[in-house]
Formats: structure tokens, C-alpha cells, sequence
């Protein structure tokens, strides 16, 4: 049998064992914990934006015409120059009037020749009917006169036609403006000939100028619910009334347009500006969102933690749509350093 150690030496055996084991639980109490980050934090509705928008817009007339020629003839006559404001009905060109006026002669004389011919053959016809009355001609005699007449004033009626037709033309020689308007394009020369349908000036209506704006499809149901809209032009801004955002896209451009009535005088037509306008969307500015597993959001405070709300849609740099409840915390300083549910620790925004 093998002697039994003696206690002295097994207390000494066991005394490093011990030693070891309270070293190791000493160092794992004395380890330090991290401290919780340092974060501020302020009210959402401090924070929020409402981004203007803009688009090109141009000042037209509800009317653009483009007067041309009905006939051709030669230019006598444009007393009127690009930038010139006219009136309903004024005289803006005349052509070379007498070719007309000789059609509207040779008019004249065929209808004079006709309606002699229709009175003449009337007489006959009354006095057939008397005679047939009284059985001296024949019903047939009496049928052709009859005839005759009917003849005689239909060719009355067409005479009577060409004749309009003439005097048409006559008319036709003189181009008057049909609005009041300001004159944006002159074409026409004087001594050119004109072929119908050729333009000889351009006119912008005046009596209704209204705003018209090419909108980004992304921002036509802001532009729609926005309380107020400007259009700016030369520095100088505009107050706008909406007429009509068109639910129409534009299948090259992406754009909707969109049509607006000035509340005050208005610019003249042709003039080229920005409209101006609001969002009525909220938004969270672009130097509080970070990236998080690939989404982009913002950090909100629950309590004495940090929860990441992702923002569908939002972009790298720009500012983005965020609906949140009333009283929610944004994290400020010290976000980029946070994970969804870490504990901070909230410090006063710095001034």
C-alpha cells in the first residue's frame, strides 16, 4: 500500500490551484465595461424641412397663331414689326389687291347678266300662265316656260355665289389680327409672293397669358397640393393661381405640364423663368440620414436606446420625404457611431 500524502503537503499542492482560480475571477471583475455613446438629440418638428421645387416655365397666350396667306399674291404691305402690340381686328398685312378686284368685276357683271335673264324669263312664264288660263297655248308651252324659270334662277343663285366667292377673295388680301396680341414673329416681306397657307407673321394672345411649366413626374403631386406657386423671371416673382396639372406624361421627357393663371399683370408672353413652389411633404435633412445593411434612415431615440427607422426611397446626400410622430427624437451628434437598439447616453446639443 501506498502511503497516504501527509496534509501538510496536499495543503501545499492545492494552495497554487487556489491561488490561480481567485487571479482569474479577480481579472474579470476589475475588466471595464464601455461607456454608452454620447448622443444628442432634437425634436423632429426642429428639424424638418419643406425643399422648394422649381421647373422651367414660359409665359404663352391661350393663343399662338400663325397668320398666313389665303391666296397668292404679292406683299404690299406689313405696317407692323416683331414686338408690337396690336388690337382685335387691326391691320397687320395687305397683299396686292387687284387680281381679286378684277374677279369681283367679272363677279358683278355675271350676276347682273343672270338676274337680267331670270326677270326676262319670268315675264314669259306669267304671261304662258295667262295665255294657258285663257287655253291659247298648250299645257306643254306653258311646262317649258316654267322650266325655263327654274333654270334661269338657279344659274342667279350660283352667280350670286361667285360673287361672294370674289368678294372672299377680296378680303383675303387684307390679313387683320384676330385677338389682341403681341406680335413675336414677323416672316413676311414686302414684294415677297405668297402661297397660301404661308406664314407671314406669329401672334401671341394677350387676352389670356397664362404661365405653362414642364414638371418632373416625381414632383407633380406636390406641385398639385401646393398652397401657393411663383414664377420667377428677371428677378422679379409672380404670384400664380393653378389652372391645371395635366395627369399626362410625357413619355420622352418624364415630365407633366402644368398650366397657371398670373393673380396680378402678367409678364409678356415669351418670357422664360423658373416656377417656384413648396413641397408639402416633410422631409429629414440629407446630414442626419446614415447607412445601415444597406438602407438608408435615420436613428431615433426609444428611452435610453437608439433605433434605426429606414427611409424607403431616400438617397445618399439628398434630403428625403419622413413622416414621423409628434414629439420623436433625431439623433444628432454621434450617430454614425450607433447600431439599431444600442444604449446612448444623452447629452445637451451643443450651441
Amino acid at each position: 500500500m501506498k502511503p497516504a500524502l501527509q496534509p501538510t503537503l496536499l495543503l501545499a499542492l492545492s494552495l497554487p490551484l487556489l491561488l490561480a482560480a481567485c487571479g482569474d475571477n479577480d481579472v474579470e471583475a476589475t475588466k471595464p465595461l464601455l461607456p454608452a455613446p454620447s448622443v444628442t438629440a432634437a425634436a423632429y418638428e426642429t428639424l424638418r424641412s419643406y425643399p422648394q421645387r422649381e421647373a422651367p416655365a414660359s409665359v404663352l397666350g391661350k393663343n399662338e397663331t400663325r397668320l398666313a396667306a389665303e391666296v397668292s399674291s404679292r406683299i404690299v404691305a406689313i405696317p407692323v414689326d416683331a414686338g408690337d402690340r396690336v388690337q382685335k381686328n387691326q391691320i397687320v398685312a395687305r397683299l396686292d389687291v387687284r387680281d381679286a378686284e378684277l374677279a369681283l368685276a367679272r363677279a358683278d357683271a355675271a350676276l347682273a347678266q343672270a338676274k337680267a335673264r331670270t326677270a326676262q324669263v319670268l315675264a314669259q312664264a306669267q304671261r304662258a300662265r295667262s295665255l294657258r288660263e285663257k287655253n291659247f297655248i298648250s299645257a306643254e308651252a306653258l311646262t317649258q316656260r316654267e322650266t325655263e324659270l327654274v333654270v334661269a334662277e338657279a344659274d342667279t343663285r350660283a352667280a350670286m355665289a361667285a360673287r361672294a366667292t370674289a368678294a372672299r377673295g377680296v378680303e383675303k388680301t387684307t390679313l387683320r389680327a384676330p385677338f389682341d396680341a403681341i406680335v413675336r414673329v414677323r416672316n413676311g416681306q414686302v414684294g415677297e409672293i405668297t402661297a397660301p397657307g404661308s406664314p407671314l407673321l406669329t401672334l401671341a394672345d394677350i387676352s389670356d397669358l397664362q404661365l405653362v411649366a414642364q414638371v418632373q413626374a416625381r414632383d407633380a403631386a406636390s406641385l398639385a397640393q401646393a398652397k401657393s406657386a411663383e414664377f420667377v423671371a428677371g428677378g422679379v416673382s409672380h404670384a400664380l393661381k393653378t389652372l391645371q396639372v395635366s395627369d399626362a406624361i410625357s413619355r420622352e421627357a418624364r415630365t407633366v405640364e402644368a398650366r397657371f393663371s398670373f393673380v396680378s399683370t402678367p409678364p409678356p408672353p415669351g418670357r422664360e423663368g423658373r416656377l417656384m413652389w413648396l413641397d408639402t411633404q416633410a422631409h429629414i435633412p440629407s446630414d442626419l440620414i446614415v447607412r445601415r445593411d444597406g438602407r438608408y434612415g435615420v436613428f431615433l431615440l426609444d428611452a435610453n436606446k437608439a433605433r434605426f427607422v429606414a427611409i424607403e426611397g431616400a438617397q445618399e446626400g439628398r434630403p428625403a420625404p419622413l413622416d414621423l410622430p409628434p414629439g420623436s427624437m433625431v439623433v444628432q451628434q454621434g450617430r454614425n457611431a450607433l447600431q439599431d437598439g444600442m444604449l446612448v447616453s444623452v447629452q445637451p446639443a451643443r450651441k
